[in-house]
């Protein structure tokens, strides 16, 4: 009897569900119910500790059990209404880009369901036949610590912001490029990435220092708990004592009047001040091109996010999350100024920077053979945006390249790249003995392809990408810095044609 109520227990009945399972979790008096079998032949009593217009989440002489809603009948003061629930979908974060992405994606959702969305302080869901509130959306600012315990005590439903936590599952909503601001009056025409650096970290306080007249550098910041503070932070680390500001926009208008201020900020929130284009110590460009920042190529890239907590979700939040990769919602993060997840394609031999790179920095165990063999594999494809990087000292895909890895196992399932062949590419940095780059390069690559597999397990062999390694032949930044070394160990994506069978 106990093994036939655990299988009934766990069964998980697919098929139509009612509305009601467009809730979010909601937490109930611990009250007495009972689950019966919809045939009849079965009922188990118990308290219910949730119900997320899915499952049932009670209480029981068993301990803690999960059961189905399709398949039971609720008895008892504590069930849920399955006609009208509403969900209140609490979301968390430092202020700025909520403001910017909350409403058009909600709404955007909305729509793609044939729902009516009312805009507001509280934003709210409705059935547009009957004008029934179905659920209402609100924003509540706070620091990224607080919202990740929000979310973590299941007071709140999402946070978003530009740092992952890894305690939640991180979903990358899109991309910020950070860049230097200075006033247009400002004589730089480019700023190297470490002279930058010394600026910011106030290792340098004149700009004669670094190639300037005579006058001292000014640096803005923003304060504590603005979105962006904490991706500047993370790559600049301690600043110098100076003003700061309470937003993007204030900081921007402040630093375009001022001639000798110096300020990184993300390029969608520049305003009137002038971007500096950046190089590195070798210099190398860093451009911040759509697919530069999509690859992560360059580097103050702040990838923006959204997490959910590591616990079963209800079907609104798993729905709403998969919409997130479709275009309406891409359209949208465009339209609040940040670059979107969508693929990016170049030719690879377009972008003749790389290649003069890759000959004028080559190292001693770089030769010509490897050099041609570079340029052959390049030779009439394409690269793709979707490139993957590791956590550091880790064989881990970091956040946003475990998003390009879902990505690119949707594309390849929906057949996006049928006929072509897509190769991963696997690239070292330059430090230690050639031969051993190479290796790493390829197992970088491995790596890459067996987490595919073991993702989408029914992708056939000629559906997987082939792996090719070139070690250090093709670097994108200097290896004298950390930076140009994380930069450089990547795997590339690329798309070649498929060779047509001969007659």
């Amino acid at each position: 009897m106990r093994k036939s109520l655990l299988r009934f227990l766990l069964h998980r009945l697919r098929g139509a569900a009612v509305f009601a399972a467009l809730l979010f979790a909601q937490a109930a008096v611990a009250q007495d119910i009972t689950l019966t079998a919809r045939d009849g032949g079965l009922a188990l009593n118990g308290q219910l500790v949730s119900f997320d217009g899915e499952f049932y989440r009670i209480e029981t002489v068993y301990g803690g059990l999960t059961v189905a809603a399709e398949g039971v009948i609720c008895d008892g003061p504590a069930c849920p209404n399955l006609t009208a629930p509403l969900a209140v979908i609490d979301v968390v974060g430092p202020e700025g880009p909520a403001g910017r992405l909350l409403e058009p994606l909600f709404a955007g959702f909305a729509a793609s369901r044939s729902l009516g969305f009312v805009p507001g302080e509280v934003a709210e869901v409705r059935d547009p036949a009957t004008g029934q509130t179905l659920a209402r959306i609100r924003f509540l600012p706070m620091d990224d610590d607080a919202a990740l315990a929000a979310v973590l005590s299941r007071r709140a439903s999402l946070t978003i912001g530009f740092v992952p936590h890894s305690a939640l599952r991180n979903h990358t909503l899109g991309l910020e490029a950070l860049v230097p601001i200075v006033a247009a009056s400002n004589m730089f025409s480019v700023i190297r990435s470490t002279d930058l650096a010394a600026a910011l970290s106030g290792r340098v306080t004149n700009w004669q220092e670094i190639g300037g007249p005579d006058m001292p550098i000014v640096v803005h910041g923003l304060a504590d708990g603005v979105a962006l503070a904490a991706p500047i932070r993370a790559r600049v680390g301690g600043m110098p004592a100076g003003p700061r500001h309470f937003d993007a926009a204030t900081l921007a208008a402040v630093v375009a009047r001022d001639p000798w201020a110096v300020a990184l900020t993300g390029r969608s929130e520049q305003g009137a001040a002038r971007a500096l284009p950046l190089t590195d110590a070798c210099d190398f460009p860093y451009a911040a091109t759509p697919l530069a920042i999509k690859a992560e190529d360059y580097p103050l890239t702040a990838p923006l996010f959204m997490g959910v907590g590591r616990y079963r979700q209800p079907l609104l939040l798993r729905e709403f999350l998969e919409y997130l990769a479709s275009d309406t919602a891409a359209a949208a993060v465009v339209g609040a100024g940040y670059i979107d997840r969508s693929l990016g394609f170049a030719p690879l031999t377009q972008d003749g920077a790389r290649l003069l790179g890759a000959i004028r920095n080559a190292g001693a165990g770089v030769d010509l053979a490897a050099l041609q063999r570079l340029a052959a594999a390049m030779t009439g494809g394409q690269r793709l945006s979707l490139t993957f990087r590791f956590q550091d000292g880790s064989t881990q895909l970091d956040a946003h390249s475990a998003d390009n890895l879902a990505d690119l196992a949707r594309h390849i399932g929906a057949g996006r790249f049928a006929g072509q062949d897509l190769v991963l590419a696997g690239f070292s940095d330059g430090s230690g003995a050639a031969d051993v780059n190479l290796a790493l390069s390829k197992n970088r690559a491995d790596a890459v392809r067996a987490a595919l597999m073991a993702l989408a397990p029914d992708l056939t062999e000629a559906q997987l990408p082939q792996v090719k390694a070139f070690g250090e032949a093709l670097p994108m930044a200097c290896d004298t810095t950390a930076t140009g070394r994380q930069i450089n160990r990547r795997v590339e994506l690329w798309l070649h044609p498929r060779p047509s069978a001969a007659p």
